[in-house]
């Protein structure tokens, strides 16, 4: 009895620890500008203008736009070059195949700092730059952290249901498609959220290849919007335009949680 009090009071502490910048950001994205820039942590009026005066002084509606978009390739991009890899991987049997397999594991371990020139070069050659294909084209060729999160969790699926698929006469696609993806939906739904929180809140991508201000993504928009308020210390409409960030990444987990967790869970569970 103690011991389960003790752990629910742990976790009622580290959950109230990881609210309160939440409510912080919140309360402080309401606040008039006069009390903004005091050290006031509890707003005297709700100023809920300071939401329409962000759309008005930075184009969010566009970065929205923009940033939904780039989720949306990478999301599919990285499902439909992944789970083939990963399923050839856990289920097929070829020459080569744990060889390969380490090979592109050792790809997680060069940062993308180290490839950013030569794929800056070649983007440029391709006139791809100031457009969102140098973000988006690159996660149809495949992504080594998602085929080894989907590869662990297809080894999870009983070898016995492919089988029987083969004996049917089902092809590799057949049994791909049929059977392996809607059992492996948990799995492939966890690397869909990865991507999705990935591209949402990447910043350094879309700071370097997209200059134009109607191209920017939100992430990149923020940081020159609070650039833009400092000296004017409006940090009300910068947690005004963090709040409008964070809260679809909130509503996605809150949906998905189920489905998130347990993909997760089941990535690690065989090797």
């Amino acid at each position: 009895m103690l011991l389960t009090i003790a752990r629910h009071s742990v976790l009622i502490g580290l959950a109230v620890m990881f609210a309160l910048p939440l409510l912080f950001m919140l309360l402080q994205s309401v606040m008039p500008l006069t009390q903004a820039k005091t050290t006031a942590l509890w707003p005297e009026h709700l100023e809920w203008s300071n939401y329409t005066r962000v759309f008005d002084r930075i184009p969010l509606g566009t970065y929205i736009v923009n940033t939904l978009k780039v989720c949306a390739l990478t999301v599919t991009g990285t499902v439909l070059s992944c789970v083939p890899v990963a399923y050839a991987f856990s289920h097929l049997q070829w020459r080569g195949r744990k060889a390969v397999f380490v090979l592109v594991l050792s790809t997680m371990m060069l940062p993308f700092q180290v490839l950013f020139v030569s794929q800056y070069q070649i983007f440029s050659e391709l006139g791809w730059l100031n457009t969102i294909l140098p973000l988006t084209v690159p996660t149809f060729f495949g992504d080594a952290f998602s085929i080894f999160l989907l590869r662990q969790f297809f080894l999870t699926l009983p070898a016995e249901t492919l089988d029987a698929a083969r004996v049917d006469g089902a092809s590799e696609f057949s049994v791909l498609t049929r059977v392996v993806v809607p059992m492996a939906r948990p799995g492939i739904m966890a690397v869909a959220v990865f991507q999705f929180l990935f591209s949402w809140g990447d910043f350094f991508g879309p700071n370097i290849y997209l200059s134009d201000e109607r191209s920017l993504t939100l992430a990149v928009g923020l940081v020159r919007l609070n650039t833009a308020v400092e000296r004017l210390g409006e940090s009300n409409l910068t947690m005004a335009a963090s709040v409008v960030f964070v809260l679809p990444l909130l509503v996605i987990f809150f949906f998905a949680q189920k489905v998130f967790i347990e993909g997760v869970t089941l990535t690690g569970s065989k090797g």
